[in-house]
Order: structure tokens, then sequence, then C-alpha cells
């Protein structure tokens, strides 16, 4: 559970799976908040992943480069993204978030700020 500033007890995982569940390309989506006021949220993006070294590449998945494509991107690569903001692919963020916090029970359960990161999690570059 998160412990916000304000005491309430907030769990993670519900939030954290209908982010996903609205937002497909998304590898992970981590909710930040303990001690907080508000609820932030970490976003990774599917990417390909490195089979000899088991580490995410940049490149995105199949599945991501067509969620953004449908969105109205062309980009392949999380950096691209992350580095461009690409309007479409942000907007479509945005609306999905809204989507998830329009269903909170309790207004301290909304995600208010997030961050899209250019890597994905991984065991090597010590994420995990």
């Amino acid at each position: 559970l998160l412990i916000t500033a304000g005491g309430e007890n907030v769990p993670p995982l519900p939030i954290e799976d209908a982010v996903k569940k609205e937002l497909p390309f998304l590898s992970n989506a981590v909710l930040v908040g303990d001690r907080k006021k508000f609820l932030s949220m970490l976003l990774t993006l599917k990417c390909v992943v490195d089979l000899d070294t088991s580490e995410p590449t940049d490149c995105l998945t199949q599945e991501a480069r067509d969620f953004c494509e449908k969105v109205g991107s062309k980009a392949t690569k999380a950096s691209e993204i992350v580095r461009e903001r690409d309007p479409a692919v942000y907007r479509a963020i945005r609306e999905g978030i809204d989507r998830v916090n329009a269903r909170a029970v309790a207004n301290v359960q909304r995600v208010q700020k997030w961050a899209v990161l250019e890597k994905d999690f991984s065991i090597a570059g010590g994420e995990f």
C-alpha cells in the first residue's frame, strides 16, 4: 500500500493494471506517491528484448508500433517518443489515464502526474 501525505491508503496494483489495460503498448506502469500529496506514475513502453543479453532495446515491439500508428504516430523507437514528447502518443496516454481516473473511487486514487521513461526496466539496468 502507498500511504499518501494525507494518510490515505492507496493500493497501487489495481490502478497500475487499469492503466496498462487502457494503454496496451505500455510494458510497465508504476504508481508512486508514498508520503506525497498526490499520485504519480512512471511508464515504460513495450520494447524488443535482446535475446543475448535479456536487455530491452530502444525498438518498440510490433504491438507498440501498431498502437502508435493507430493513434497517429510514426514512432518506432522509445527514445523518439520520449525525446520529442510525441504529441499523438502523449495525448493517447493522457486520455487513457483520464479514463482510469474517471473510474477512481476517490480523488486520492487519481494519477495527477506521469512520465514516460526512455528505457524499460531490467535486472541489469538496476530497476529490478
